[in-house]
Order: C-alpha cells, then sequence, then structure tokens
C-alpha cells in the first residue's frame, strides 16, 4: 500500500515538473514570460500589473516562483458572477494586492492592449467589470491582430517612459473619483466609504506639491494600489444605474443653473449696452442747447462744397453716438497724407444732429470736410417702408441707421466710390490706397471672415435657411461670410446691377418666411445681396474682434490699417475690455470743457 502510494506521489511530482520544464523547452523562457503576462493582464487592470516585476527582473526569477505565483494568485482572482463570493473575492484582491506590492502601475495599459495571436484567439476572454469578474456561460472569443515579436520586446525590453508625471495624474483621478462616490453617500453610511474616505485623505497629504513621479515616495505608491482596492470595493457598493441617474441629476441641475446664470449675465449686459449712460445724455444735451443758440446761417459746417466732388475720397459713417462719430473722424485724419481730400458723410436722425453738427463746430478736423445730414431729408426713403420688418425688438437691429448702407446710390447720387464705417472702428493707417485696389468687376471689398486657422471663422450656412428651396438653388453653402465695419464700394457697379432691387427682394422674402436668425441683423441680407460680388480684402486692412475676443494678436492689431470693436463690448462703454480701450480713447481730448462737466474720463 505505501508503495503504491510512493508511486502516486512520483507520479504527481513528475507532472508537476513536467508542467515547469515544458513551456522552457517547447515554447522558449520568453514565450513563457509572455504568456504569463498575458494570463495576469486578464486580472483586475484597475488593481494589479506585474509587468514592472517581470520586465526588472525576468532574468533572477526562478520557473517554479513563477509558476508559483501563476497558480496561487492569478488563478484565484477569477471568479464567478455570484453576489456569495463577493466577500470572499474582496479578501482574495487584498492578498493578491500584497503579493505584488512591488509591481508598478506604468506599463499596465500598454500589457492590456497586447494579446495572443489568432492561434490562440480561443484563450482570450472578454473581461469587463472592476474586478473583473467572468461567468462560465458568457466567455466570449476575441480576435485581436498578432504582436508576438513585439510583445516579446515589451515584456523583455520595455520602452523609456515619456510621460514623467503619469502616477501622479493616477492619483489626482483616483482622489477626484473618490469625491465622487463620498457626494453622493455619507462616509457614516458605509464602511468601505470611511475607509475610501481615509484613504483620499492619505493621498491628499501625499500628493500636495508632487508635479512629478520621482518626487512620490513609496509609502504613496503602496498607498495608491490600497485606494485602487477601496475604490473597487465602493464600486461594487453602489448599483451603476443608481450612479449614473444620480450623476444625470447634478448634471441637468448644474445645466439650468448654468443657463440661468448666463441668461441673467446677458440680459444685464444688453440692458447696459441699450440704456443711455448719463454722462453721454448730459453731453448730448451741452451740445443741442449750444447748437440752437446759433443763428440759422451759422449752423453751416464748412467745405461743404466738397461733399459732391467724385474725386475725392469719400467716407460715410451712420451714427447717433457723438463720441464715436469724433473718434471715427480724428483717428482717419491723423493718419492720411492728404488730410484735404478728406470727406465725412455723417448721417444720424433728427434727435442727435444737432448734438454732432456742434461737435464738429467747436472741433474743427483740420483741412478735411465734415458733412452731417438726417435721415430726414431723404424723402425718397419713405416709398421703401422696409425697416421694422424684422420682428426683432433690439433697437441696434431695427434702427433705420443699420440699413441705409443699403441705399448708398441713393444717398451719393454724385460720386462713384465710397468707404463706409461702422462707428465703432478706430483708423491707424492711412487709407488711399483703397481706392486704387482692383475690384475686378465687384461691388464691395470686404475682408473675409472663414480663413481656416483664423478667428472669426464663419461660413454663409451657418447663418441662412439652406432648407429654402430658392436658397440652396441659388448659393452655395460653403460660401466664405466677410466682414462689416470697413467696406469699400463701387458705387457704378451697384447701379450697373441694380442691387438695391436685389436687397428687397430677399428683405420681403425674409420678412414672408424664416430665412435666417433675425438677431444677426444685417450680416445675412448682405451676404446674400452682395453674393459673387464681393472682392476679398488682405486681412491687414480690417481687424475684428475688439468688442468681444480677449484674445485678439496684438501683432495684429498694431499692424492694422483699421481696428473694429464689433460686438457689445464697445470702448465707450465702462463693460469695454481695457486692454484695447486706449486705441480708441486716445483720439478723444478729454479735457474738452463739455467733457469735464459731464463727467466723461478716458
Amino acid at each position: 500500500m505505501k508503495q503504491i502510494r510512493q508511486r502516486q506521489r512520483i507520479i504527481i511530482l513528475s507532472l508537476l515538473s513536467l508542467s515547469v520544464v515544458a513551456p522552457l523547452i517547447f515554447l522558449g523562457r520568453r514565450e513563457f514570460l509572455q504568456d504569463l503576462y498575458r494570463v495576469t493582464s486578464r486580472t483586475d487592470s484597475s488593481k494589479l500589473n506585474v509587468v514592472e516585476q517581470i520586465q526588472g527582473g525576468a532574468e533572477e526569477f526562478k520557473e517554479q516562483n513563477l509558476v508559483g505565483y501563476k497558480e496561487k494568485n492569478v488563478v484565484s482572482t477569477i471568479s464567478y458572477d455570484s453576489e456569495k463570493n463577493n466577500d470572499a473575492e474582496e479578501s482574495r484582491i487584498a492578498a493578491l494586492e500584497r503579493n505584488v506590492s512591488g509591481f508598478s502601475h506604468d506599463e499596465r495599459q500598454d500589457g492590456d492592449a497586447r494579446k495572443k495571436d489568432s492561434s490562440s484567439a480561443d484563450e482570450n476572454i472578454n473581461v469587463h467589470a472592476v474586478p473583473y469578474r467572468m461567468s462560465k456561460e458568457n466567455i466570449t472569443l476575441t480576435n485581436r491582430p498578432s504582436r508576438r515579436q513585439e510583445d516579446r520586446h515589451h515584456i523583455l525590453n520595455p520602452p523609456s517612459r515619456e510621460v514623467k508625471n503619469q502616477k501622479v495624474q493616477e492619483i489626482k483621478d483616483q482622489i477626484l473619483m473618490a469625491k465622487v462616490y463620498l457626494k453622493f453617500a455619507p462616509p457614516s453610511s458605509n464602511s468601505h466609504l470611511k475607509e475610501l474616505e481615509l484613504r483620499m485623505k492619505e493621498m491628499e497629504r501625499g500628493v500636495e506639491g508632487v508635479t512629478r513621479d520621482l518626487d512620490l515616495s513609496r509609502s504613496v505608491l503602496q498607498a495608491m494600489r490600497h485606494m485602487e482596492a477601496s475604490l473597487s470595493i465602493v464600486s461594487r457598493a453602489f448599483s451603476d444605474c443608481s450612479m449614473v441617474s444620480k450623476l444625470q441629476a447634478v448634471k441637468r441641475k448644474t445645466e439650468e443653473q448654468v443657463r440661468f446664470q448666463r441668461s441673467q449675465a446677458t440680459y444685464l449686459v444688453h440692458l447696459a449696452v441699450r440704456t443711455a449712460q448719463k454722462n453721454f445724455h448730459c453731453l448730448s444735451m451741452r451740445l443741442t442747447a449750444e447748437y440752437f443758440s446759433l443763428r440759422p446761417e451759422e449752423r453751416q459746417l464748412p467745405n461743404e462744397n466738397k461733399i459732391h466732388l467724385p474725386d475725392l475720397y469719400h467716407y460715410a459713417v451712420f451714427s447717433d453716438n457723438v463720441l464715436a462719430c469724433a473718434v471715427v473722424v480724428n483717428s482717419t485724419v491723423s493718419t492720411t497724407r492728404e488730410p484735404d481730400k478728406l470727406v465725412f458723410h455723417i448721417v444720424t436722425d433728427s434727435l442727435n444732429l444737432p448734438a454732432i453738427s456742434m461737435w464738429f463746430f467747436l472741433n474743427p478736423p483740420g483741412k478735411a470736410t465734415v458733412h452731417v445730414q438726417s435721415t430726414e431729408n431723404f424723402e425718397w426713403l419713405s416709398k421703401y417702408n422696409t425697416f421694422g420688418k424684422n420682428n426683432n425688438s433690439d433697437p441696434r437691429y431695427t434702427s433705420e441707421l443699420i440699413y441705409l448702407l443699403f441705399y448708398l446710390p441713393d444717398i451719393f447720387p454724385t460720386l462713384n466710390n465710397i468707404v463706409i464705417f461702422d462707428h465703432d472702428v478706430v483708423v491707424q493707417q492711412d487709407l488711399s490706397g483703397l481706392w486704387n485696389a482692383n475690384m475686378k468687376g465687384n461691388v464691395i471689398g470686404a475682408v473675409g471672415t472663414c480663413q481656416e486657422g483664423k478667428t472669426p471663422f464663419h461660413r454663409i450656412d451657418a447663418f441662412v435657411n439652406f432648407s429654402d428651396p430658392l436658397i440652396r438653388e441659388s448659393f452655395d453653402d460653403n460660401s466664405c461670410t466677410w466682414a462689416f465695419g470697413m467696406n469699400f464700394f463701387d458705387l457704378q457697379q451697384w447701379r450697373r446691377h441694380n442691387l438695391t432691387a436685389v436687397y428687397h427682394k430677399y428683405s420681403q422674402m425674409g420678412s414672408e418666411k424664416p430665412l435666417w436668425n433675425r438677431n444677426n441683423g444685417r450680416l445675412p441680407l448682405g451676404w446674400l445681396t452682395f453674393y459673387n460680388k464681393t472682392e476679398m480684402l488682405d486681412r491687414q486692412w480690417h481687424v475684428l474682434g475688439l468688442g468681444h475676443n480677449s484674445g485678439v494678436d496684438r501683432n495684429e492689431i498694431e499692424q492694422a490699417a483699421v481696428i473694429h470693436y464689433d460686438g457689445i463690448r464697445k470702448p465707450w462703454l465702462d463693460i469695454a475690455m481695457g486692454r484695447y480701450k486706449s486705441y480708441w480713447t486716445k483720439f478723444l481730448n478729454f479735457d474738452h470743457p463739455f467733457l469735464q462737466q459731464c463727467n466723461l474720463q478716458a
């Protein structure tokens, strides 16, 4: 009987020896290490990783130790989906973490992505969950590309790590995840949560002030592995569905709060834009009073005989803002080589005509000519009756001054060319070169706004409704848009193409059906009216964004011929961007008595 037992022991020991030697003989040691790596990579990849120890001491490992590790630890981590196995599984994870406490986490993700070739595809298991669980009935095969030679290289000769703070980032991610769990349940409600809170505080202390992996102590790395185990345990204690629903609820509530705050901020900003400031109202009243103190024959500005001469440089501004008009005129005159050839046409309403006229009586722009006129002088304008059809309550988009741009040949019947300024621009260079530009038969010269890598970037399809058949057939939805604010117009070509009638056509269509977002004002109408009639100018002529974009390149601003405060943060408002305001204020003399009396300051 004893002999039989001895023979059984010999047979068992022989089989065990064969299981150790056979892989080394038939596969070679590297293949054996590779298979071991693959087996271990199936375990909980969020907690366990044996790559570093294998790569660091592969030549020193004994085969029996490797086999012992494989049999004792890896197999013990494989469990089946069952509620009754949870406690046992947690204890096995803790034991396994103690066994691999010297292993690194750095190469784990690379190892998880590498699998055996197609000849061993039946050994690949689709694992999911933290920690990984497998069901006997639901083991799935995955086919992944073979990279045997690369696997060997990565196991025994891992690439140098490029990321020097990977562990630091992982620790911060762990802390963030712990805070998420603790947000939804008090630590006192669950012993695992209490342990998680303690480990989180320990990790926060350990990583405080640390930016590189090299600065992490061994105790912090050990705590990192314990933190992974705690996160894994807590993740199983909470239902995925309940956690998702709670996160969704928080997300919805946060989004509602953000929308409310943005709505409030937008309302207050627009209120500030629309409301006349007290000091501006003061200035307008003082100038108006001075204007009406003059005799009628004294209310004529000088050199008005030049306003109809087509050979001069004509500039037009449509505005009801005294100081804005002053800056446009002053900045243009200060940069020109031939001030006596400049003629400024300021078109305003009857309410603001006295104030603007009086300002230029008191502050004449040198040799340049200024002509101020009111929309009431345009008797022909009443027959069109196209204003106010956009159903928009914002005065910035309903004012007649905004849409007078589309009637330039009627307003200036004797002129051939003209430059139109928005009142929120500043001229920094001589603009006489615009009159020498080759327009190639086009009507308008403008700076495009759809150059790749530049801001702003707009295409027409973002503003115009191309679901309308007529729009879709008449326009290319990839067409480039261009900027208002500083535009050169060939009025002869305008008259030849009768573009005012084209404007009326699209304006009428837009009033009958939604062809564009009316909050974009005249922009879509302009792009449709001057479609295929626009000559793109160099971007240096006109730089945009100073009224809404805090990141405009300073060099672009300095080199620009015209800078534009497009947006709601105008340079004369309290909400203006401080970094750009000085480009505008330097063209005003704030020592002027009226500005002093009305408390207007730079």
